[in-house]
């Protein structure tokens, strides 16, 4: 199989605060690097892209040092946390900015979707515009007159096709702009996480088109997103960006398995350093003391509050390594729990039978009723499975057929 896209030492840095490097000497020195085909003196200094953490230089590099091959036909989910890169990635696989250091490869041409509008001109109608983009792309009149209709078609925008697109709504926007892109006859396919823009019946229409452009055309797709579901459901392999680097690329359950393990806190016992988020309920401690797996988890929770207050009721999310939340617990105690002013100790049983093998992120909420919030606590616990729940049946990262098994048996013949 042919390679589609190759990258090698691919990095971007971006200078922080006003343009320019703050004195005119290091502007001069900087411009003499360059015309002498020297590296930029002050990228040296270029801190890793850690938003989360103020640095010491005004040079950040949003990628660095990143290496990666795209074979013809494969669909890749980029994924990672807001600032980890992917963006930058994609604009610049795209050309719309070009690279610091490093050589891209591109085998085809490319149609990208980074953002709502990209590539319209506001005052062009939505006919002139698919025009437009097809010129863009290299293509004949011909080639887009044959693809027009159904580009229109799976728009959903016919009504609207002779008016200028300044007056579109932003989901009638992506909606034109992602079927130009699907149905212009490109060899790669680009998709930014602008499809979250569109209701749910047209993003599961474009999952299921880049799909079948992926599948049955054998056209490359790169699709950012962080919903990890319509991930699983279209691609084919994961990489993963953290603060500007690599931190993984292959197989796609691992990947995705990793980067959520990195975003999630994994733990056995929380126990808290302040009060709660609610103004009158403070936690002592939240713990797993008994772990079997195959069968329950046991929790227990010690949680009082300042003064008296209205009883509420406890509910915990389990979610899986993908981050997709699988049941909620809502145990009943008399129904609520009292709150007196003084602390009080709750054990719950949590009976899990019929969870596939995986690590399972514990959630907690309390509050008095659906509409008022005392407290949330996300994913502060952690456990793993590793046994499959039907004895003869594993499941070492196949999740196409859901993530419970439960328990069933013929009872007549």
């Amino acid at each position: 199989m042919s390679v589609a896209i190759k990258v090698e030492e691919l990095s971007k840095a971006y200078q922080l605060g006003e343009f320019g490097t703050g004195t005119v000497s290091r502007d001069i020195e900087r411009w003499f690097a360059k015309l002498r085909g020297k590296e930029d003196p002050f990228l040296k200094v270029g801190e890793v892209n850690d938003r989360s953490v103020k640095g010491d230089s005004d040079i950040v590099w949003s990628l660095r040092d990143i290496d990666f091959e795209i074979a013809q036909g494969e669909s890749v989910g980029i994924i990672g946390r807001n600032g980890a890169g992917k963006s930058t990635l994609l604009k610049l696989l795209s050309r719309v900015t070009s690279p610091t250091q490093g050589v891209i490869k591109v085998k085809g041409r490319i149609a990208s979707l980074l953002e709502v509008g990209t590539g319209f001109h506001p005052e062009l109608t939505g006919r002139e515009n698919i025009f437009l983009n097809g010129a863009i792309l290299g293509m004949r009149k011909k080639e887009i007159t044959r693809k027009f209709d159904e580009i229109v078609d799976f728009s959903g925008v016919a009504r609207y096709i002779d008016t200028p697109v300044k007056r579109y709504s932003s989901g009638m926007y992506v909606r034109l702009a992602f079927a130009v892109a699907a149905y212009l006859e490109s060899e790669i396919l680009i998709v930014d996480e602008v499809l979250a823009v569109g209701d749910a019946e047209f993003q599961q229409k474009c999952l299921g088109k880049m799909k079948d452009v992926s599948t049955n055309q054998g056209r490359t797709v790169l699709f950012v997103s962080h919903n990890m579901s319509a991930v699983m459901n279209l691609c084919t392999k994961a990489m993963v960006l953290k603060n500007g680097q690599m931190d993984y690329v292959g197989e796609l359950t691992e990947g995705i398995q990793q980067y959520q393990s990195s975003s999630i806190k994994r733990s056995s016992e929380w126990i808290a350093d302040k009060p709660a988020a609610g103004p009158q309920i403070r936690y002592a401690s939240l713990s797993i003391i008994e772990d079997q797996p195959d069968i329950t988890v046991k929790i227990k929770l010690r949680v009082g509050s300042i003064s008296n207050n209205t009883a509420a009721f406890v509910a915990f999310d389990i979610k899986n390594g993908f981050g997709t939340t699988i049941m909620q617990a809502i145990p009943q105690i008399n129904p609520f729990l009292e709150f007196d002013g003084t602390d009080r100790e709750y054990h719950f049983q949590l009976d899990l039978v019929g969870l596939i093998p995986d690590s399972y992120f514990v959630s907690v909420w309390i509050g008095p009723h659906n509409s008022e919030t005392y407290d949330w606590q996300k994913d502060i616990l952690s456990f793993e499975i590793h046994q499959s729940p039907t004895e003869g049946r594993t499941y070492p990262h196949h999740y196409d057929n859901g993530f419970i098994v439960p328990n069933s048996k013929i009872i007549e013949a």
